[in-house]
Protein backbone atom coordinates (compact mmCIF):
# COMPACT_ATOMS: atom_id res chain seq x y z
CA UNK A 1 0.00 0.00 0.00
CA UNK A 2 3.05 2.21 0.50
CA UNK A 3 4.41 1.96 -2.75
CA UNK A 4 1.18 2.73 -4.21
CA UNK A 5 1.21 5.98 -1.89
CA UNK A 6 4.59 6.88 -3.18
CA UNK A 7 3.66 6.30 -6.79
CA UNK A 8 0.79 8.53 -6.46
CA UNK A 9 3.05 10.91 -4.97
CA UNK A 10 5.59 11.37 -7.25
CA UNK A 11 3.09 11.52 -9.94
CA UNK A 12 1.63 14.05 -8.28
CA UNK A 13 4.84 16.06 -7.95
CA UNK A 14 5.77 15.57 -11.56
CA UNK A 15 2.18 17.23 -12.65
CA UNK A 16 3.54 20.10 -10.34
CA UNK A 17 6.42 20.69 -11.88
CA UNK A 18 4.68 19.78 -15.23
CA UNK A 19 2.23 22.82 -14.66
CA UNK A 20 4.86 25.07 -12.71
CA UNK A 21 7.05 24.50 -15.93
CA UNK A 22 4.35 25.32 -18.98
CA UNK A 23 3.21 28.51 -16.51
CA UNK A 24 6.52 30.10 -16.10
CA UNK A 25 7.02 29.39 -20.14
CA UNK A 26 3.60 30.17 -21.84
CA UNK A 27 2.67 32.99 -18.78
CA UNK A 28 5.08 36.01 -20.34
CA UNK A 29 3.29 34.86 -24.32
CA UNK A 30 -0.08 34.88 -22.96
CA UNK A 31 0.43 38.33 -21.08
CA UNK A 32 0.63 39.90 -24.67
CA UNK A 33 -2.49 38.21 -25.65
CA UNK A 34 -5.88 40.57 -26.46
CA UNK A 35 -7.79 40.37 -23.22
CA UNK A 36 -11.19 38.44 -25.23
CA UNK A 37 -8.59 35.69 -26.63
CA UNK A 38 -10.08 33.32 -24.17
CA UNK A 39 -13.68 34.04 -24.63
CA UNK A 40 -13.12 34.00 -28.56
CA UNK A 41 -11.42 30.33 -28.69
CA UNK A 42 -14.81 29.09 -25.82
CA UNK A 43 -17.42 29.99 -28.52
CA UNK A 44 -15.13 28.66 -31.51
CA UNK A 45 -14.51 25.48 -29.50
CA UNK A 46 -18.31 25.60 -28.78
CA UNK A 47 -19.54 25.84 -31.98
CA UNK A 48 -16.49 23.39 -33.78
CA UNK A 49 -17.73 20.96 -30.92
CA UNK A 50 -21.31 21.05 -31.89
CA UNK A 51 -21.11 21.52 -35.36
CA UNK A 52 -18.10 19.44 -36.33
CA UNK A 53 -16.65 22.10 -39.09
CA UNK A 54 -14.27 24.76 -38.49
CA UNK A 55 -15.61 26.43 -41.62
CA UNK A 56 -19.13 26.73 -40.07
CA UNK A 57 -17.70 27.82 -36.58
CA UNK A 58 -15.42 30.84 -37.75
CA UNK A 59 -18.85 32.57 -39.83
CA UNK A 60 -21.46 34.83 -38.55
CA UNK A 61 -24.53 33.51 -40.38
CA UNK A 62 -27.97 35.69 -40.25
CA UNK A 63 -31.06 34.01 -42.18
CA UNK A 64 -32.86 36.35 -44.44
CA UNK A 65 -36.22 37.83 -43.19
CA UNK A 66 -38.95 35.79 -45.74
CA UNK A 67 -39.99 37.99 -49.01
CA UNK A 68 -37.25 39.88 -49.33
CA UNK A 69 -35.55 39.25 -52.75
CA UNK A 70 -32.12 39.22 -53.52
CA UNK A 71 -32.32 42.64 -55.21
CA UNK A 72 -34.01 43.71 -52.14
CA UNK A 73 -31.18 42.68 -49.53
CA UNK A 74 -28.48 43.62 -52.02
CA UNK A 75 -29.70 47.28 -52.11
CA UNK A 76 -30.36 47.25 -48.54
CA UNK A 77 -26.32 46.12 -47.86
CA UNK A 78 -25.58 48.71 -50.06
CA UNK A 79 -27.35 51.43 -48.74
CA UNK A 80 -26.64 50.14 -44.57
CA UNK A 81 -22.59 50.45 -45.81
CA UNK A 82 -23.12 53.90 -47.49
CA UNK A 83 -24.24 54.93 -44.41
CA UNK A 84 -21.93 53.43 -42.38
CA UNK A 85 -18.69 54.74 -44.87
CA UNK A 86 -18.02 51.20 -45.97
CA UNK A 87 -17.51 51.40 -49.94
CA UNK A 88 -19.05 49.01 -51.91
CA UNK A 89 -16.50 47.45 -53.84
CA UNK A 90 -17.31 44.50 -55.84
CA UNK A 91 -19.45 41.37 -56.68
CA UNK A 92 -18.94 38.00 -57.68
CA UNK A 93 -22.06 36.31 -58.93
CA UNK A 94 -20.72 32.96 -58.20
CA UNK A 95 -24.10 30.95 -59.43
CA UNK A 96 -23.17 33.15 -62.89
CA UNK A 97 -20.19 31.67 -62.85
CA UNK A 98 -20.89 28.06 -62.49
CA UNK A 99 -24.10 28.67 -65.17
CA UNK A 100 -20.79 29.57 -67.49
CA UNK A 101 -19.37 26.62 -66.77
CA UNK A 102 -21.39 23.66 -66.59
CA UNK A 103 -24.53 25.16 -68.57
CA UNK A 104 -26.64 24.33 -65.78
CA UNK A 105 -28.76 26.61 -63.52
CA UNK A 106 -27.68 26.86 -59.96
CA UNK A 107 -28.63 28.21 -56.88
CA UNK A 108 -28.28 32.02 -56.56
CA UNK A 109 -24.73 32.29 -54.42
CA UNK A 110 -23.27 35.32 -54.49
CA UNK A 111 -20.39 37.48 -52.83
CA UNK A 112 -20.34 41.00 -51.84
CA UNK A 113 -17.24 43.05 -51.64
CA UNK A 114 -17.12 46.40 -49.19
CA UNK A 115 -14.00 47.88 -47.85
CA UNK A 116 -12.83 51.22 -45.61
CA UNK A 117 -9.81 52.18 -47.21
CA UNK A 118 -7.84 53.81 -44.24
CA UNK A 119 -8.48 50.75 -42.07
CA UNK A 120 -7.59 48.48 -45.13
CA UNK A 121 -4.33 50.89 -45.12
CA UNK A 122 -3.52 50.28 -41.25
CA UNK A 123 -4.21 47.03 -41.07
CA UNK A 124 -1.59 46.44 -44.38
CA UNK A 125 1.42 48.67 -42.35
CA UNK A 126 0.24 46.68 -39.25
CA UNK A 127 0.85 43.18 -40.94
CA UNK A 128 0.55 42.05 -44.75
CA UNK A 129 -1.06 39.05 -43.87
CA UNK A 130 -3.71 41.35 -43.08
CA UNK A 131 -4.72 41.20 -46.56
CA UNK A 132 -6.05 38.40 -46.54
CA UNK A 133 -9.20 39.56 -44.78
CA UNK A 134 -9.29 41.97 -47.22
CA UNK A 135 -11.70 43.80 -48.72
CA UNK A 136 -14.60 42.33 -46.11
CA UNK A 137 -17.18 39.81 -47.66
CA UNK A 138 -20.52 38.89 -47.28
CA UNK A 139 -22.02 35.99 -48.91
CA UNK A 140 -26.02 36.59 -49.96
CA UNK A 141 -26.72 32.59 -50.25
CA UNK A 142 -30.05 30.54 -51.15
CA UNK A 143 -29.18 26.99 -49.32
CA UNK A 144 -30.76 23.99 -50.21
CA UNK A 145 -34.10 24.39 -48.98
CA UNK A 146 -34.84 27.75 -51.02
CA UNK A 147 -34.01 30.31 -47.78
CA UNK A 148 -31.90 33.09 -48.03
CA UNK A 149 -28.70 33.91 -45.56
CA UNK A 150 -25.78 36.34 -45.19
CA UNK A 151 -22.62 34.70 -43.99
CA UNK A 152 -19.44 36.24 -43.53
CA UNK A 153 -16.16 35.41 -41.17
CA UNK A 154 -16.56 36.00 -37.95
CA UNK A 155 -14.14 39.17 -37.47
CA UNK A 156 -13.36 38.15 -33.65
CA UNK A 157 -10.91 35.98 -34.17
CA UNK A 158 -8.73 38.44 -36.00
CA UNK A 159 -9.49 40.87 -33.28
CA UNK A 160 -9.40 39.11 -30.03
CA UNK A 161 -7.65 35.92 -31.52
CA UNK A 162 -3.82 36.58 -30.46
CA UNK A 163 -1.66 39.24 -29.19
CA UNK A 164 -3.26 42.37 -28.85
CA UNK A 165 -3.47 44.94 -31.61
CA UNK A 166 -2.54 48.32 -31.40
CA UNK A 167 -5.14 50.78 -29.89
CA UNK A 168 -5.84 52.77 -32.83
CA UNK A 169 -5.88 49.26 -35.48
CA UNK A 170 -8.19 47.86 -32.82
CA UNK A 171 -10.46 50.70 -32.43
CA UNK A 172 -11.09 51.13 -36.32
CA UNK A 173 -10.93 47.47 -36.85
CA UNK A 174 -13.59 46.91 -34.26
CA UNK A 175 -15.71 49.50 -36.03
CA UNK A 176 -15.55 48.11 -39.59
CA UNK A 177 -16.58 44.68 -37.70
CA UNK A 178 -19.59 45.78 -35.86
CA UNK A 179 -20.70 47.53 -39.33
CA UNK A 180 -20.43 44.39 -41.11
CA UNK A 181 -22.25 42.86 -38.53
CA UNK A 182 -24.99 45.43 -38.47
CA UNK A 183 -25.13 45.52 -42.47
CA UNK A 184 -25.77 41.77 -42.36
CA UNK A 185 -28.17 42.28 -39.35
CA UNK A 186 -29.92 45.29 -41.04
CA UNK A 187 -29.85 43.54 -44.57
CA UNK A 188 -31.78 40.44 -43.53
CA UNK A 189 -34.38 42.46 -42.07
CA UNK A 190 -34.86 44.52 -45.41
CA UNK A 191 -33.85 47.61 -43.63
CA UNK A 192 -32.54 51.09 -45.63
Amino acid sequence: MSLIRNLLALIGLLALLAVGYAYVRVAPVLSEFDEGFVGVYQEFASRLLTTGDPGVAMMWAVPVEEGLSTDDVIASMKSLATGRELLFVGESPFYQQIKAITGEDYRYVNFLSFCDARVGKQMLEYRDQYSGFMPCRIALVEDKEGKLWLYSMNMDLMLHGGKRLPDDLMADATRVRDSMLAIMQGAAAGEF
